[in-house]
């Protein structure tokens, strides 16, 4: 039950929304004057105070300000009888989730009532501690946060895969902040970015003269993240040579730097990450097998912006704020029109996309809201998307049996494996073949999915 507290000098006004709110189902206090919330608010902690703006004494806007002092959690709606742009502005810009004119419409201020309610909801529901910078509450993210408190504390290697732009850098850095060893050193690295000649170099080091340039003994990597954790970002673009000198660093905790003769013992946890598909790299020969098994202990995926789509309220609040203070901007959110407009988009880019796109419309706009004539977005995906036809949805995808005399003549065991084959079929080709990408989509666990392909003769 939400605690909400009324402040409005009128008697008639604190009655009619401590009667209102209470049919709602809410815990509703009154106070007539700021001093006196205060006194309350001081007792009690509350999900939302709604005072009017013009009171004797103590303002609504002053009451505002110092409820954000002691309860910067606490949702404020601000309500008053004499309509002011000023009063308006200087409401929203400390932190009032509203502005509202009497009089108002009861749903209307049962639907901001809500509102306000559902985004401290969300605002709570945020992980903490070990992982602040990840957004999100939907399912998908849920279950990424529950699968990082369980293997955080473990030594399990980690491979992270999803598109680019989805965050797989930040789970990383979750998983290291959420394990053991935070206190030790976090090393990234990403293998994209270092020329081949010089990459095993960056990964093991190397000693004074072993090359032309190598004036000094240099620490590579996995020696800097010795006792804490090496992330190797875009994995998928090691050589082969590289990727035999990583499983031995896997194997045996033990690599050579280059020009060397003697081996270093390391203990070191490794995170890769990649937005390629492994498993079809291993049949195409670039990428080694048992290498990916030792990189995949726990393997996690991190879905794509436009399968949480529920999520980019909450990322657009959390940028709005980033990008307000960096650029020293005073926009304090986005329009609903705006808004819509984001939630039908399908973000190829994915969450740095829609990062780029907030930082784009806080620099743009001259008000305290962003308009859509704001947000940039991708035209050629929007016009691909119009111009690709979609698949009709009407037709099943499985057909168990065509009549009742092939269902009762082939019996419930042979239609349920015909079934099953067909459906682990139907995901192995939407999932490019990777084993761990079709057990994500099917929800079964690695080990369940390859004994069934086993069972079904699927290779």
């Amino acid at each position: 039950m939400a605690a909400i507290l009324v402040v409005d000098d009128e008697l008639s006004m604190r009655e009619f929304l401590r009667i209102l709110l209470t049919k709602e189902g809410y815990e509703v206090t009154t106070a007539a004057e700021g001093t006196a919330a205060l006194a309350l608010v001081a007792k009690q902690a509350y999900d939302l105070v709604i005072s009017d703006i013009r009171m004797p004494g103590m303002s609504g806007l002053d009451l505002l300000s110092r409820l954000k002092q002691v309860q910067p959690e606490t949702g404020m709606i601000m309500i008053t009888a004499f309509a002011s742009p000023d009063d308006a502005v200087a409401a929203m810009k400390n932190g009032a989730f509203d502005y509202i004119t009497k009089p108002f419409n009861v749903d209307e201020i049962k639907a901001v009532i809500r509102a306000v309610l559902k985004k401290k909801q969300q605002n709570e529901a945020q992980p903490a501690n070990c992982f602040p910078e990840i957004i999100g509450q939907s399912p998908e993210m849920t279950k990424i946060f529950d699968l990082i408190a369980k293997i955080a504390p473990t030594p399990a290697n980690v491979l992270i895969y999803g598109e680019s732009g989805t965050g797989k850098e930040l789970v990383a850095k979750a998983i290291h902040n959420c394990s053991r060893v935070a206190a030790h050193p976090f090393v990234p690295i990403t293998c994209s970015a270092i020329p081949e000649s010089l990459l095993e170099s960056e990964l093991f080091g190397h000693v004074k003269g072993s090359f032309t340039g190598a004036i000094a003994d240099k620490a590579g990597l996995f020696q800097q993240a010795d006792g804490g954790t090496a992330f190797l970002d875009e994995i998928g673009e090691l050589t082969p040579i590289i990727q035999t000198k990583l499983l031995r660093v896997l194997q045996e905790r033990e690599f050579m730097p280059v020009g060397s003769t003697r081996t270093r013992q390391v203990n070191v946890r490794i995170i890769a990450a990649t937005n390629r598909v492994l498993e079809r790299e291993i049949i195409e020969g670039k990428f080694r097998e048992d290498l990916y098994y030792r990189l995949a202990v726990v393997p996690i995926r991190v879905p794509p912006l436009r399968e949480r789509i529920g999520d980019v309220p909450l990322l657009v609040d959390h940028f709005l704020k980033k990008y307000s203070r960096l650029l020293g901007k005073e926009v304090q959110t986005i329009s609903s029109y705006g808004m819509e407009v984001l939630m039908q988009y399908d973000f190829p880019g994915n969450v740095r996309e829609l990062e780029n796109i907030i930082e784009r419309g806080v620099a743009l706009e001259s008000s305290n809201i962003i308009l859509p004539e704001s947000l940039i977005l991708s035209l050629h995906r929007r016009e691909k998307n119009k111009a690709e036809p979609t698949a009709p949805t009407s037709a099943p995808l499985f057909v168990a049996a065509h009549d009742e005399t092939e269902l009762f003549s082939e019996g419930l065991e042979e239609i349920l494996q015909r079934v099953e084959r067909e459906m682990l079929l139907h995901a192995l080709a939407k999932a490019d073949n990777s084993k761990m990408r079709a057990a994500d989509l099917l929800k079964l666990s690695f080990r369940s999915l390859r004994y069934k392909t086993k069972k079904h003769q699927i290779d």
